[in-house]
Order: C-alpha cells, then sequence, then structure tokens
C-alpha cells in the first residue's frame, strides 16, 4: 500500500512540476507581449509628436524663410538667408524622423551594432549578478545580520 500511495505521490508531484514550468513560461510569454506592447505605444508617441511639432515647425520655418528672404532681396543684404540652412536641416530631420525613413534606418543601424560592435554594448565590470548585488545590499544595510 505505501508503495501505491508513494507512485501516486511522485506521479503528483511530476505533474505539479510541469504546470509550474508551464505556469512560468505562460508568465514569461505575458511579460514579453506586455513590454513590446509598450514599447510600440512609446514609438508610436514618439512618432506622433514629431508629427505635430513638424506641423508646427514647418510653418514656422514656411514664414521665417518668407519673411527672410523678403528682408534680404529688399536690403539687398544675402546674409538674411544663412538661417535658412540650419533651419532646413531641423525641418528635413523633422521630417525624415515624423515620415521618412529614418526610423527604419536607426533600426538597421542599432541591429548592425549588436551584431558587430557587441563590446561596446558591454557593462562596466560586466554584467551584474546575483552575489554583486547581495554584496551591495550588504553594504547599505543597517539591519544586516550576517548568520
Amino acid at each position: 500500500m505505501g508503495f501505491i500511495f508513494s507512485k501516486s505521490m511522485k506521479e503528483n508531484m511530476k505533474n505539479q512540476q510541469e504546470f509550474a514550468v508551464m505556469n512560468a513560461r505562460l508568465q514569461l510569454e505575458r511579460q514579453l507581449t506586455m513590454q513590446n506592447e509598450m514599447r510600440e505605444r512609446q514609438m508610436a508617441m514618439q512618432i506622433a509628436w514629431s508629427r505635430e511639432f513638424m506641423k508646427y515647425f514647418g510653418t514656422f520655418f514656411g514664414i521665417a524663410a518668407i519673411s527672410l528672404t523678403a528682408g534680404a532681396i529688399k536690403n539687398k543684404k544675402p546674409g538674411l538667408l544663412v538661417p535658412i540652412v540650419p533651419l532646413s536641416f531641423i525641418l528635413t530631420y523633422q521630417y525624415d524622423l515624423g515620415y521618412g525613413t529614418l526610423l527604419q534606418r536607426m533600426k538597421d543601424e542599432a541591429e548592425d551594432i549588436l551584431e558587430t560592435e557587441k563590446s561596446k554594448l558591454q557593462l562596466p565590470k560586466g554584467m551584474i549578478t546575483f552575489e554583486s548585488l547581495e554584496k551591495a545590499r550588504r553594504e547599505q544595510s543597517e539591519f544586516f545580520i550576517d548568520k
């Protein structure tokens, strides 16, 4: 009878372990999905912000370009056109970010860095470990009792 009970306990234990592994995997998948959703929403907000900024800056740039051009022609001072150059770079950047391929190019560059320049991504003193965290916690804690 003890053998049957023991066999049943082992089977129960095995089922519980399988359930725990499946549950942990499901939880990890949910966390990854949630993190990706948050990342996508943040990127959408960044693109939307860039497009909105582009509208206001585009209006400012248009008014400034017309005013500076009119002033340069009226006063015969071509130097008044100089501010249009840096403003046009800002406008072009914002347009590329909001409507162009800048984000795709940045993604491609980031992937290239991850593949070919891995050493530049390493943390000082390497990855954080449980032991290094515990050591820092013990050094900072006033209530730590060493057993």
